[in-house]
């Protein structure tokens, strides 16, 4: 693995990228680095290197008692639970000055164990992950792997699962972006050049998942699917009538890709997580401030690219194994596990990556290789190819 470059944790990105292009001879895989993925929607945005507040401005990092907290207020709702969060009626949920006097009075961990009640993508600056980065919740059928080109059925949004079905299209997959006609991914209209970027080159079909054909109609398509990636809480799905560990083991070879904040175990299966506060969770500021004694993000949103490469890597290795399978990652705990390889790899170059990091406070992002955008296909474009080649539909 070569030594990181000036954006922390590329070097494990690279080595990902570099396990994948060897078990799929994508040269579209090879010609990436972990840099451009780590950096892709900061070049794209014309972001710069983050301080307290992430480089996306939707997150902050906050002093309170006994630590720090990387609150998450990206989603236009989430300043209307601080009121609850913090158990006074007049809080001023837009006054960010309010809510950093309201922090300092609050133990880290407590505010965290409340916030994640509430439902906001909260994190402490030192805490542990609580699930493995990558398990295995369900085993399903053999079968032998078709020399048809696989089918992936993308129904996440955002970045970590677009990304990696994405890559798994690099590698030469059909893909199909599911969204819904009532909620489109909402990166769609919010950071259209990224969302090009992620989703370019796939087939999109719409639903209305509120009524029960179109539901039933979705799960026909994911039992013709090689590959299923989601980043829905498990509740979620099942209300929709979509039981992943079973259709696991009554599809032969299917391969269900789940990505989530925390993991699925206990209490952190609830929990909301997005790439800025993950990376916090999984401890890269506070790499950041051992090595030079600062508070502030180590990248941006971390959690989802590292997320999105590793999933691509693990789906197609699962599926070379000819064997179904659920497979969940924790973003929280992708990063604490790239953290560890680069520590244990060079631990004295990570820290003058952070370092230099660090110093740039910002400054543009480093310059990357640009890469193309291909076609991409509007809300619901592909639901006549798609749909009526399903016999249940």
């Amino acid at each position: 693995m070569n030594a990181p470059s000036a954006i922390p944790l590329s070097g494990w990105a690279d080595a990902q990228l570099t396990a994948l292009a060897v078990l799929t001879g994508s040269r579209g895989i090879a010609a990436l680095s972990g840099a451009t993925l780590l950096g892709e929607r900061a070049a794209l945005n014309g972001f710069s290197i983050p301080g307290r507040v992430s480089a996306g401005g939707g997150c902050q990092l906050f002093e309170a008692r006994e630590g720090h907290v990387a609150l998450n207020l990206a989603r236009p709702d989430d300043r209307e639970l601080l009121p609850a969060l913090f158990g006074d009626a007049t809080v001023d949920g837009d006054d960010d000055e309010a809510i950093a006097s309201r922090l300092r009075q609050e133990r880290a961990e407590e505010i965290v164990a409340k916030g994640r009640e509430l439902g906001l993508a909260i994190a402490c600056l030192d805490e542990q992950p609580v699930s493995p980065a990558l398990a295995v919740t369900a085993r399903g059928i053999a079968t032998i792997p078709a020399s048809r080109r696989p089918l992936v059925v993308d129904l996440s949004s955002l970045w970590a699962g677009p990304l990696a079905a994405h890559l798994i299209g690099l590698a030469g997959a059909e893909v199909i972006k599911i969204e819904s006609r009532n909620r489109p991914d909402m990166m769609r209209a919010g950071d259209p050049a990224l969302f090009a970027r992620l989703n370019q080159h796939k087939a999109n079909v719409a639903f209305d998942l509120r009524d029960p054909p179109d539901r039933d109609a979705l799960v026909a398509l994911i039992r013709r699917a090689d590959i299923v990636i989601e980043a829905s809480r498990p509740r979620a799905l099942l209300q929709l009538g979509i039981d992943a560990d079973a259709l696991v083991r009554e599809v032969p070879g299917l391969v269900w890709v789940t990505i989530t904040g925390h993991g699925i175990t206990g209490d952190a299966a609830q929990w909301t997580g997005f790439g800025d506060d993950c990376s916090v969770a999984g401890g890269l500021s506070a790499a950041l401030f051992a090595a030079t004694g600062t508070i502030g993000f180590g990248g941006d949103a971390c959690a989802d690219p590292l997320t999105g490469i590793l999933a691509a890597r693990a789906a197609l290795e699962q599926r070379q194994r000819g064997t179904g399978a659920r497979l969940i990652l924790s973003m929280s705990a992708v990063v604490a596990e790239a953290l560890k390889v680069e520590r244990n790899t060079y631990a004295n170059a990570l820290d003058r990556t952070l370092q230099r990091w660090a110093a740039g406070r910002g400054q543009p992002f480093p310059a990357l290789a640009a890469r193309p955008t291909g076609p991409v296909a509007a809300l619901g474009a592909d639901n006549a190819a798609w749909l009526t080649q399903c016999p249940t539909c």
